[in-house]
């Protein structure tokens, strides 16, 4: 059903909106996109949404932009964006469709398979292109293997894991062109996207992370989260504090959990499964407090403190205020 509109080299990013910035990972995929393009191709990269700034997009690594600006994606709801994204693709012929695995990424990669059909690689944690087509890699086994796929044909959707990617910027402008398309209205039962209340920061864009394991105790992460005020990040958690129920599976940092790339990344009374490793390698700077000297976390830590952190995290808090006041 390609009808060659396009050059069958160029790359389609598919770009989620938000109110007032450029949400990380679009300029991630941007950034991927650049390097896996070939020299006869280009990055054209789709707004999904109402955005203000649109054409900021080219700084990140867009060749053309498009702007979709129909009043039913500003849900962000995945029925509507599926169909522009399969009208998108009808008339651009891409080679290859890139998106982040976001909850409306992974959402829409999958309706988009069906509906072309194409095949899609999730939770790409590297790219690179070869004779045969882009070559996806992606974590198996809890981390123990990587998996290889070839994407070959034609439009096949690349889902790649959010804060795994560099994002570069360059300095390139151009004008922003109107995309539309016959979009049905978003169906009752669809999930939503709901912004952020004001003043909490979004985990996956935090340059502070302030984590908790099994060893904090349910109550005792009310003082992550006056921890995570003073530094201006978010709390994140592991699998076994959100399998005990202290934090929302958002709030899981891991394999089947975010991928944070914070500046810094304090972890307390997290032991450090592989699993939990995974989703906080990006970390530029990590800091574990835990009383077991022996918890995997260490090996991983630039700082360690062995210590009981309802004894630790206190002290930090009231040296925090002291500069705070200062």
């Amino acid at each position: 059903h390609h009808k060659g509109h396009g050059m069958a080299n160029d790359i389609l990013v598919l770009a989620e909106t938000r109110e007032n910035a450029i949400p990380g990972f679009v300029k991630q995929g941007l950034s991927l996109a650049r390097t896996l393009v070939e020299a006869s191709g280009r990055v054209i990269c789709l707004v999904m949404g109402p955005a203000a700034g649109a054409a900021d997009r080219f700084r990140y690594g867009a060749d053309r932009v498009l702007l979709a600006s129909d009043p039913a994606l500003a849900g962000h709801t995945a029925a509507p964006a599926a169909a522009l994204a399969a009208a998108a693709v009808a008339k651009l012929d891409p080679a290859l469709v890139l998106l982040a695995c976001s909850a409306l990424g992974r959402n829409l990669a999958a309706r988009l398979s069906v509906r072309l059909p194409a095949p899609a690689a999730m939770d790409a944690i590297a790219a690179r292109r070869t004779g045969e087509g882009v070559i996806a890699s992606r974590s198996a086994y809890g981390g123990r293997f990587r998996q290889d796929l070839v994407l070959s044909c034609p439009a096949s959707i690349l889902c790649f894991r959010i804060n795994v990617f560099p994002a570069a910027e360059r300095s390139a402008e151009g004008s922003v062109e109107d995309f539309s398309a016959e979009l049905p209205p978003a169906a009752g039962r669809e999930l939503s996207f709901a912004p952020l209340p004001p003043g909490r920061v979004d985990l996956a864009e935090a340059d502070t992370v302030v984590a908790g394991g099994r060893g904090m105790g349910g109550a005792d992460f009310s003082l992550l989260e006056e921890l995570a005020g003073l530094l201006g990040g978010a709390v994140g958690a592991s699998r076994a504090a959100v399998d005990e129920g202290w934090r929302p599976h958002c709030d899981q940092v891991g394999q089947t959990g975010k991928t944070v790339s914070p500046t810094l990344y304090l972890a307390c009374g997290i032991s450090g499964a592989v699993q939990h490793l995974a989703g906080m390698s990006g970390a530029r700077y990590v800091v574990a407090v835990n009383k077991d000297p022996e918890a995997p976390i260490f090996s991983k830590a630039d700082y360690g403190v062995i210590g009981d952190l309802r004894e630790v995290l206190p002290a930090l808090i009231q040296c925090l205020k002291r500069q705070k006041n200062a």
